[in-house]
């Protein structure tokens, strides 16, 4: 081999009985060939650059509910009505047609005999119910000759006037009464959907060992071989089971999936936001910040008159995107300014560092006590936080109790738990298996290792109207 070499470095080599770096001792050569300076690997940092901190979203059901497993494809529950009777939508006839006539919704429950209230706006007025035939309900007014206070526009219907009974009225020895209310339920349902990822690496690449130090999302840190992408599979697959359980949609009878190939069997499952945009309560463009038509507290107030309206559960948990907990805060901040920055920690008996420590803020507004925390899953760049609709949740810290078939008994369960399907035979909560031709599992003639991940669950939300879903409809 002929060795074109220049300069002095070619006319005094020295070899060196080490791997030393020396002026004497380095060869060099022209041509495309490069040089032998490239035997020296590049610096190479082995730990990883934590470059976006804990990049895991999941822990927001674990915080709030459970997991419970069912042998079935469906899962039912029934949940209590309203004791009273009550209708926001009735009518008062016409003075033309009748003076003290109400139309009532189809299955009302007004039996004669029933004192109730008709209202519209601020004015209201005490009746007597004296005639039931379907949904008209001829009424007597105790204070006034009829329904006029209440329906001044003699021509025409009075709608959507609210109606409630308070009580009875009836003459001594009297008798025929008729008419019985059965105790009202809703039965709800919901169906589990199947999760499934897989990871793949082919054998060859299985043989090429390199490591890379990495500190996991679990708290864990060391090194990690060609497996490294399969741990950040598994740790993606588990946050999606959390995103499913919180995203998931019905299909509707007029879905766009197709009923045939890939669409055949697709069912969808009832998500917690959906649950709450169906039968909860849904606060739009929410602001707790002092502005120029009412205070933030006044804002406030309203979603407390609404849960006065429902549940009534003292305890309530809010999980924050950023605007929402930002507003809470400045909110909290003009009320209670003898607190750091503003905030108050009387439900964790006024102790900081007790409330610090859980995660949790926490104020007592009336009658209802609430623990405020930061939502990841609402910030994150990859989730939530790159549509910026919804601001948070209002979740309820209560319990239901419910007959359940497994245990044959009465439970108390979280309204918000996650029912996953499991038996005897097998347990598909969260299954992983390898197949493939490497690490003895030999399993087909495929020169691969895959990993699959499989799990089928879903969401119940019981009692939905006791939640609060935050929306920004601006954004």
């Amino acid at each position: 081999m002929a060795i074109a070499s220049t300069g002095a470095a070619g006319q005094h080599l020295t070899p060196r009985p080490i791997q030393g770096l020396f002026g004497d001792n380095y060869l060099s050569f022209t041509g495309t060939g490069g040089t032998f300076a490239a035997q020296f690997l590049p610096e190479v940092y082995e730990k990883e650059v934590e470059r976006y901190g804990n990049r895991t979203i999941s822990g927001f059901l674990g915080m709030v509910g459970a997991e419970m497993p069912m042998a079935s494809d469906e899962v039912v529950w029934s949940e209590q009505g309203r004791i009273h009777v009550a209708y926001d939508d009735a009518i008062i006839v016409a003075h033309n047609t009748t003076a003290n006539r109400l139309t009532m919704p189809s299955g009302h429950l007004l039996k004669v005999g029933d004192t109730i209230v008709v209202s519209k706006g601020q004015v209201s007025l005490k009746c007597f119910v004296e005639a039931v035939n379907g949904t008209a309900v001829d009424v007597g007014c105790y204070t006034a000759a009829d329904l006029q206070t209440i329906n001044t526009s003699a021509g025409s219907n009075v709608p959507a006037v609210k109606v409630f009974v308070y009580g009875t009225e009836w003459k001594k020895g009297s008798g025929n009464l008729s008419g019985s209310i059965d105790a009202q339920f809703t039965q709800f349902s919901n169906k589990p959907i199947i999760l499934r990822d897989r990871y793949e690496i082919n054998g060859s690449d299985t043989a090429q060992i390199g490591w890379v130090e990495v500190t996991t999302e679990e708290g864990g840190d060391g090194f990690l071989w060609y497996l490294k992408s399969e741990h950040e599979a598994r740790i993606r697959f588990e946050d999606q089971l959390e995103m499913a359980m919180i995203e998931a949609e019905k299909k509707v009878a007029n879905s766009g999936i197709a009923a045939s190939g890939t669409g055949a069997g697709i069912t969808g499952s009832e998500g917690l936001f959906a649950a709450i945009e169906d039968r909860g309560l849904v606060y739009n463009d929410q602001n707790f910040q002092t502005d120029a038509t009412a205070t933030g507290i006044v804002e406030f107030d309203n979603i407390l008159k609404e849960l006065d309206k429902q549940g009534s559960i003292e305890e309530n948990m809010i999980f924050c995107g950023r605007d929402l907990s930002l507003n809470l805060d400045n909110m909290l901040s003009d009320q209670n300014r003898a607190f750091a920055a503003g905030s108050s920690y009387g439900v964790f008996n006024n102790e900081e560092n007790m409330a610090l420590n859980l995660g949790f803020s926490g104020f007592r507004r009336g009658s209802y006590d609430f623990y405020k925390s930061d939502w990841k899953y609402l910030n994150d760049g990859t989730t939530r936080g790159l549509v910026d609709d919804i601001e948070g949740v209002l979740v309820p810290a209560g319990t239901s109790t419910v007959y359940d078939q497994n245990m044959g008994k009465n439970i108390a369960r979280p309204f918000l738990h996650i029912r996953y399907r499991a038996s005897e035979a097998d347990d598909r909560k969260m299954k992983s298996w390898i197949t493939g031709s490497v690490g003895g599992n030999y399993t087909s003639d495929e020169d691969i290792m895959v990993v699959n991940f499989l799990s089928e669950r879903c969401l119940c939300v019981q009692a939905a109207n006791n939640f609060v879903l935050f929306k920004d409809t601006a954004a």
